[in-house]
């Protein structure tokens, strides 16, 4: 039997359950039909034109993306915009396209989860955590058995995830044994990551107030971009995908993009 759509989607719920999204979030199928086969599979972090283009060229008629492309309801498809090509796109091409965001970010070895086992952390758990999990929840916190100094954390976090540019906060601590992250955007996490103890906090798109009150609190924090913070964990997402696929069903080709990097430079 082929391998439909439908297949992924559950497959993809026990690895990372829609019920762990947030309510503001939208994931699941954007684009497409459960009960089609699906012959390849292209994972990214974002849904672009142009890796919609690259699922096409390789072969793939089903992307899965991080980032949903259906976020805000649509009052209307112009076919002129981003928005309205990509569905012209993907609906010419028959590509069906799902979204795996905030339930990813709170899964398991998921997006946060990924992030801090690359920065070497242990005894890591959720910042925030799902009601009756201690495994699932949104950001994680941990320790390193010996503290770092701060040249020591920066080259880790470099090594971890190949920021395009590091931002922090002033207030460097003398060591660092105690670090809380979020991949993605987590600003809002900063006050519970100082109440549980860390004395870094790593993140992405940190506001200016959010900034200002960590210098007084006394919590470094370090923007380190949101695609660098997020898109490692795609390859183990894609991995335990591919593992699962392969033993309920046959291995397909699945590929993870690597062309697509932080829509900002620097100048």
């Amino acid at each position: 039997m082929p391998v439909k759509v439908q297949d992924i989607l559950n497959i993809i719920e026990t690895i990372a359950p829609a019920g762990l999204a947030e309510d503001w979030d939208n994931v699941g199928l954007m684009i497409g039909n459960p009960a089609d086969p699906v012959e390849s599979i292209l994972i990214g972090l974002d849904p672009t034109l142009p890796l919609l283009e690259e699922a096409g060229a390789r072969g793939a008629n089903l992307l899965i993306t991080h980032h949903p492309f259906l976020f805000h309801p649509l009052r209307s498809i112009h076919l002129g915009s981003p928005e309205g090509r990509f569905v012209e796109r993907a609906l010419q091409a028959r590509i069906n396209v799902i979204g795996c965001h905030t339930n990813l970010d709170s899964a398991a070895e998921g997006v946060s989860d990924s992030l801090a086992s690359r920065l070497g952390l242990a005894d890591t758990v959720p910042l925030l955590a799902r009601s009756g999990s201690d495994q699932c929840g949104m950001g994680r916190i941990g320790r390193y058995q010996e503290a770092l100094t701060v040249d020591e954390f920066i080259e880790q976090l470099r090594e971890a995830c190949s920021p395009p540019w590091l931002l922090a906060t002033a207030n460097r601590p003398v060591s660092i044994s105690r670090v809380a992250v979020c991949g993605g955007s987590g600003s809002e996490l900063a006050a519970v990551a100082l109440e549980k103890g860390a004395q870094v906090f790593v993140t992405s798109e940190v506001k200016h107030s959010t900034a200002r009150w960590a210098e007084q609190a006394g919590l470094w924090v370090v923007d380190a971009g949101h695609f660098a913070t997020e898109n490692q964990a795609l390859g183990v997402f894609a991995e335990k995908l591919a593992g699962e696929v392969k033993r309920l069903f046959k291995p397909i080709d699945m590929n993870i993009t690597r062309q697509q990097s932080s829509p900002l430079l620097l100048l």
